[in-house]
């Protein structure tokens, strides 16, 4: 769950990398009693996501900026559509207004591709979900996006669940044990709570691995006539999941063959962000007042 606490300390860093010591455009150009309104408005179509971290932006700047959200997390919109409006001190909104459209850009492409995902696997028993391909420091914010997107998420962090790949069966495979024993061996050694994953890359892998009473196992790159017989294989005695060469062309397929869950890497690390604008008209007090547009 993406906690208030969670948002503000990236939005806080993000917001002290690009005005370490304020915005000094807005200070020598905007007058300080200046008040402005700004509306985030859709340039393609979408889902949303990233609302309250959009809102801390401005939050964190100047506390007497308000957020008005008009759609929820993952809500589709079409082009045209206003999903925010932000009034307050304009000095806090023009300092703010880059790093609010940058996470709520990001958020919005994750949970857009997502969907689009998700929307490729109806009907079958298949679930998309995340990998650990996340931009660094934003693991929390991005995978948010996949869950508005309709995706689930898979282990958070390296000390969530053990899961083995190739490397480390290659490590295993040179000590004295076969790769059954020494997959029990780790078994015996963790809580029952504890989930374990186990990558394999062929299908004569498949049964030393459930011989070792493993969860999951990840079919790695697998075409999908043999991902439909290493479904057969498994036999509903581990959750199965697909992972490699997975693209909005071949997920179909791919949960076709009967995977329980498909990882899609390109969900966060290749992913295009919304066209999302924020347009501000500023009022300053004074008798005649003046308005200007922040492109």
């Amino acid at each position: 769950m993406l906690t208030q606490h969670s948002i503000d300390v990236v939005v806080q860093a993000a917001l002290d990398e690009d005005a370490p010591w304020g915005d000094l455009t807005s200070a020598v150009l905007i007058p300080q009693d200046a008040v402005a309104t700004a509306k985030l408005e859709a340039r393609e179509p979408g889902v949303f996501s990233g609302g309250a971290v959009f809102a801390a932006a401005f939050r964190l700047t100047d506390p007497r900026i308000e957020v008005h959200q008009f759609v929820a997390d993952g809500d589709r919109f079409e082009i045209g559509a206003t999903l925010a409006e932000v009034t307050g001190p304009a000095r806090g909104i023009l300092q703010a207004e880059r790093i609010g459209l940058n996470f709520v850009q990001r958020m919005g492409g994750i949970a857009t591709l997502t969907a689009q995902y998700v929307a490729e696997t109806a009907g079958t028993n298949a679930r998309i979900v995340d990998t650990r391909k996340t931009t660094p420091g934003l693991r929390a914010l991005e995978r948010q996006a996949v869950r508005d997107g309709g995706g689930h998420n898979h282990r958070f962090s390296l000390s969530d669940t053990v899961m083995a790949k190739d490397n480390h069966l290659a490590v295993l495979a040179a000590g004295p044990l076969s790769l059954t024993e020494a997959l029990r061996a780790v078994r015996a050694r963790l809580s029952h709570t504890t989930h374990f994953e186990v990558e394999v890359d062929r299908l004569d892998q498949i049964d030393d691995v459930l011989a070792a009473g493993i969860d999951t196992i990840m079919l790695d790159n697998f075409s999908p006539e043999d991902l439909l017989i290493g479904v057969q294989q498994v036999a509903g005695r581990a959750i199965v999941e697909a992972s490699g060469g997975v693209s909005l062309a071949t997920v179909r397929d791919i949960a076709a063959s009967g995977v329980d869950v498909i990882s899609v890497g390109a969900l966060t690390h290749s992913v295009h962000s919304l066209d999302l604008g924020l347009d501000i008209a500023i009022r300053v007090n004074t008798p005649a007042g003046f308005a200007l547009s922040n492109p």
